[in-house]
């Protein structure tokens, strides 16, 4: 083999060394960089005992109200509580999950006859045609239909001091006077006829929770009407 010969085969294998090690560099070099910092799992949010809620009073009655009225109800898995105990400015409707114990809240309003100088807290309950007020009592949710305030859902009053509540067309329907809108413009809610008025938006949420055949239990506990 002639020296121009044994010096091409010479640097060929240089090269080819070389390039080995340089990709052998890489490989190590990518090997040793840090793997992307896993993110840590969200912080669950606690969630409130039912007993632990400012309504646990009411849930007890209305867990009570269901018991007595419990040849009415197939549907015993959720309960709507409305806390006139509340200012109408506070979420006081309360859908309760009575089996996974959690709980969504909404504003409502109530009667104008329950309230006639228009404070934003029940002052009484009345059962009278044309009282416009609210009524106390345990409440049974009817068919969802549409009429003079859009969708709305029946109610049918179950004790003596709500049972004209069919009568007088006391309904759940949305009204533009109950939103926070409302609330950061006059402190409080507008005031319904005596239906459980509540904010448009979430109507249809409200709606979906509740259904037909469940109860809706509204009371201002330690009033004379309650």
């Amino acid at each position: 083999m002639d020296r121009r010969s044994f010096t091409r085969l010479a640097l060929s294998g240089l090269a080819f060394s070389f390039l080995a090690d340089s990709v052998g560099r890489a490989a190590i070099s990518g090997a040793l960089q840090p793997a992307s910092p896993v993110p840590p799992p969200p912080t669950p949010h606690p969630v409130t005992p039912l007993a632990r809620q400012p309504y646990a009073p009411l849930l007890e009655r209305a867990k009570a109200a269901l018991d007595q009225h419990g040849h009415l109800f197939t549907l015993r898995d959720r309960v709507a509580l409305t806390d006139f105990n509340a200012p109408s400015r506070e979420l006081r409707f309360h859908i309760v999950d009575l089996v996974g114990g959690h709980s969504s809240s909404y504003l409502v309003a109530h009667g104008r006859g329950s309230d006639p100088a228009h404070s934003g807290w029940l002052q009484t309950f009345s059962n009278e045609p044309n009282s416009l007020a609210s009524s106390a009592g345990a409440y049974k949710t009817g068919e969802i239909y549409h009429g003079q305030h859009g969708q709305a859902m029946r109610l049918a009053g179950l004790d003596p001091q709500n049972n004209n509540a069919e009568m007088r067309a006391i309904v759940v329907h949305g009204a533009d006077y109950v939103s926070e809108d409302h609330i950061a413009s006059w402190g409080k809610v507008g005031r319904s006829e005596g239906c459980f008025a509540v904010a448009r938006h979430m109507l249809p949420q409200l709606l979906g929770l509740l259904g037909s055949g469940r109860m809706v239990y509204a009371n201002k506990l330690g009033s004379v009407d309650a």
